[in-house]
């Protein structure tokens, strides 16, 4: 196999948004080569019955996930499963195709193994996305499709871009996610209210059968979140991500420029505390995903234990690259072992402590 090293080398040498467009133009290519896939598929998939779990109605055949803004026009969805995610988020999806922010909006921390993103809900819009994703659904693992507004839709109006979304992706995709938790729309993060959450999981429970997920962002204050996430389970969330990407620039003092979210090591902390604040609060109540600054077996595991049936993965696999999620199930499996467990879901929310 190729050593990712070499590769990663390489690709730092572009900014961050070309070597992004290129690895795309890669994994795009593959989809030709149904043989490549297979081959890549039996080097890195994991199928261990100790990692299955079904939840919200679908087969979790491992819990690391792929966390959206990957893959925001669902173009590559074939060659990422072949790298042995468990599911996969698309998008985030806006009715209308937008462009996003002003370039440059994609930064790399090296030394610190983060990223600085300030993209925008960049994509092709519902339209285009929809026929790339009718050409594979149903799929392999369950698919995410994150729902967002376009920034020229007011917040009063917003709960019509989601409704929309949520009406055309309906019949391709097996659960939503609702993004109200990005900083790279202008005041989008103020529709994490009580209110808004409840009118919204409403709304589109009318449209959708498929679960529902809602996702929080990093930097609420815990007893914020936990309200939050408390109203979103009793509003019918069949899950929770705990959390989006950061805007606390003081984990990183020489910032170049305070725009954006950050993700990577530089949040581990920071999303480790607020997923057991929240976990601590809601287990039991709803699925709980955590998301942040994973990057190893021993983290997804400590968030395992902390209450959280998946983990999802995004700024670790540009850094460690494709075999991320073998080595995150490899270690997994040996930590269930070693622990003296048979099945995840015997360590699921083993050190939680309700409050």
């Amino acid at each position: 196999m190729f050593d990712y090293s070499t590769l990663k080398k390489i690709f730092f040498k572009f900014q961050p948004e070309t070597a992004h467009n290129i690895a795309e133009f890669g994994l795009k290519s593959t989809n030709l080569f149904p043989g490549i896939l297979s081959f890549v598929a039996n080097k890195f998939v994991i199928n261990d019955k100790a990692l299955h779990q079904n939840l919200m109605g679908a087969n979790f055949y491992n819990p690391v996930g792929l966390a959206g803004g990957f893959d925001k026009n669902a173009t590559m969805l074939r060659p990422l499963a072949s790298l042995g995610f468990g599911y996969m988020e698309f998008g985030t999806i806006t009715p209308k195709a937008q462009s996003g922010n002003e370039k440059p909006r994609l930064f790399r921390l090296v030394e610190d193994e983060s990223i600085q993103n300030a993209m925008g809900f960049n994509n092709d819009g519902c339209e285009a996305v929809k026929k790339n994703v009718e050409k594979i659904y149903p799929f392999a693992v369950p698919l995410i499709a994150n729902i967002g507004k376009n920034k020229i839709t007011p917040n009063e109006n917003a709960i019509d871009d989601y409704e929309f979304l949520t009406r055309e992706f309906s019949d391709f995709c097996d659960m939503f996610l609702i993004n109200v938790s990005s900083p790279n729309t202008p005041n989008l993060r103020d529709l994490q209210d009580e209110s808004f959450i409840n009118e919204i999981f409403s709304s589109l429970q009318k449209i959708t059968t498929k679960p529902i997920i809602f996702k929080i962002a990093a930097d609420l204050e815990h007893d914020k979140a936990i309200s939050l996430c408390k109203t979103a389970a009793n509003a019918g969330a069949a899950a929770i991500v705990i959390n989006n990407t950061s805007i606390d620039y003081s984990l990183l003092p020489n910032i170049k420029e305070q725009k954006g979210g950050i993700s990577g090591k530089l949040i581990t902390q920071k999303s480790r505390e607020l997923f057991k604040a929240v976990a601590d609060e809601l287990y039991g109540e709803t699925v709980l995903i955590s998301c942040g600054g994973i990057d190893s077996a021993k983290e997804a595991y400590d968030r395992i234990k902390m209450g959280a049936n998946l983990v999802q993965i995004y700024t670790s696999f540009i850094f460690k690259g494709p075999s991320i999620v073998k080595d995150i199930n490899e270690g997994l499996l040996k930590l269930l072992k070693d622990d003296g467990f048979t099945h995840i879901s015997q360590a699921v929310g083993v050190n939680v402590k309700k409050g």
